[in-house]
């Protein structure tokens, strides 16, 4: 009897434990299943073997299709790209990604969805493989610079400030808490200075204030409002004997506001033209060699050029990055 409830009791153990075991691989399965996929980031380079060359590809189609649905975006000039889809899909699941612009070969290619995927895809530029024989050969761009204006300043000396004061004092007269007073608080002293102002867009600089006069070692600079410089300086002296005389000397310069030609190099991977300009930099143009003759070629808000198809993309400090890339016909080489 009581080996006949042990086995009934076993049986209903093993019962419970292969239901536990069951429920334990549903929930896992569940788990692995939880979570939408709902952006893809990424970014589009060119092919090359040398990481230095592998330049990012602005423009390039980018479209993504999944069992919810599909979704399309372009790179910008850094060559990023972030699609969004609105249904998401499992984590895991197969989705299918295709990249397309003229002048590269597509890229198809199937994978899994993840949220932490940062996807590097790597296009070929087309290469014709038969060159017609009337075909014009490549115009040849060289020593190529970027030209720009930035804004700055202009500091020039307009003149010199020569000032004398007096500060008047009779010496040998006791303080006697009567203000002001020597330092050591025994005599009667007497304050004297000089406030200057340079004048609207001058400023002092180098400025000098020298006793040359009267007992001049029983004085001292109380307020240093010179030695800084600026538009406007000030000096206060306390004499605690008789009379002295000070000099005050500086330089006025002016400060005039000025555009300034700058000149900048860009960094060239194989048909890509790169380069960066400060937030105020204004005008920029390319200046180069066009078939051994001096060109300059003014870029304009519009980005257009005759020999390149040219981005701009402006970074969060207002940076800007320019990215140019060849036109067909066109070369960089001598």
């Amino acid at each position: 009897m009581e080996a006949s409830v042990r086995v009934r009791k076993t049986g209903i153990w093993v019962a419970i434990l292969a239901v536990l075991t069951t429920a334990g691989g549903l929930i896992f399965v569940t788990a692995n299943r939880v979570g939408l996929v709902r952006s893809l980031t990424g970014v589009v380079l060119i092919q090359n073997a040398d990481p230095a060359k592998q330049a990012p590809v602005a423009n390039v189609k980018v479209t993504l299709s999944a069992r919810t649905g599909s979704a399309e975006a372009i790179t910008d000039v850094s060559g990023l790209f972030h699609i969004t889809l609105r249904e998401g899909v499992w984590r895991g699941e197969t989705i299918k990604l295709s990249f397309e612009r003229d002048g590269y070969l597509p890229v198809r290619q199937t994978q899994r969805a993840y949220n932490s995927q940062l996807d590097v895809v790597r296009l070929s530029p087309q290469t014709a493989l038969v060159t017609p024989v009337s075909a014009q050969p490549e115009a040849a761009l060289s020593d190529i610079r970027v030209r720009y204006l930035a804004k700055g300043a202009t500091t020039t000396e307009v003149g010199s400030l020569v000032r004398t004061f007096q500060v008047v004092n009779r010496g040998d007269v006791p303080c006697d808490g009567q203000l002001p007073c020597s330092p050591d608080g025994k005599w009667k002293a007497a304050m004297g200075g000089l406030k200057v102002d340079a004048g609207e867009n001058q400023e002092f600089r180098n400025t000098r204030v020298s006793c040359i006069a009267g007992p001049c070692p029983f004085t001292h600079i109380d307020t240093d409002g010179f030695s800084q410089g600026g538009r406007i300086i000030n000096v206060s002296v306390r004499d605690w004997s008789d009379t002295t005389t000070f000099l005050v000397e500086a330089e006025v310069m002016r400060t005039v506001a000025s555009d300034v030609i700058r000149q900048a190099y860009p960094a060239i991977f194989g048909r890509i033209i790169s380069f960066t300009l400060p937030a105020g930099a204004q005008g920029p143009s390319f200046e180069a060699e066009l078939n051994g003759q001096e060109i300059t070629f003014p870029l304009g808000p519009d980005l257009l050029l005759s020999w390149a198809n040219c981005t701009l993309k402006i970074e969060s400090d207002q940076t800007k990055l320019y990215s140019c890339e060849l036109k067909s016909g066109f070369r960089v080489g001598s």
